[in-house]
């Protein structure tokens, strides 16, 4: 177990202690596979109205960057990109997720099959640009919010 928690710091550069209560889950959700868990989030914020972007949001409330009038500042600063479509080169496109999202092949595959999906959130408006033209490079079509 303790090469395990050594490869995970390698990866990640940090161990996350996991309270016992939520040790079984947290081991279930680690036999999954990336895809799987994303489904799991999706399933989970139906379920009980939240959203993952609510933590983000709740932060910067409790930071004090929310003001009444920053919220269309905020929204304009902070860009997401979706994958519409793969278009005509899936192949193309499935090499560009599984090397942006650092996926498998099968997940990136899965993924660009789902679409259309949210890729990356919470971008800056020139990350967004540059991350919709390497898609569209690939022949997919994309959507920046």
């Amino acid at each position: 177990m303790t090469e395990e928690k050594e490869s995970k710091t390698d990866k990640e550069n940090k161990v996350v202690e996991v309270p016992s209560k939520f040790k079984d889950v947290v081991e279930k959700i680690e036999k999954m596979s990336v895809l799987e868990v994303s489904e799991l989030v999706k399933v989970l914020e139906d379920k009980f109205g939240v959203s993952a972007g609510m933590v983000v949001a709740s932060g910067s409330v409790a930071s004090g960057a929310d003001v009444p009038d920053a919220g269309g500042e905020e929204e304009s600063t902070t860009k997401s990109v979706t994958l519409k479509s793969a278009g005509d080169q899936k192949i193309q496109v499935i090499k560009v997720v599984k090397e942006v999202l650092g996926l498998g092949l099968k997940e990136a595959k899965d993924f660009v099959d789902g679409a259309p999906k949210m890729v990356k959130e919470g971008l800056s408006a020139e990350e967004a640009e540059e991350l919709k033209k390497n898609f569209e490079t690939a022949g997919a079509i994309v959507e920046i919010k």
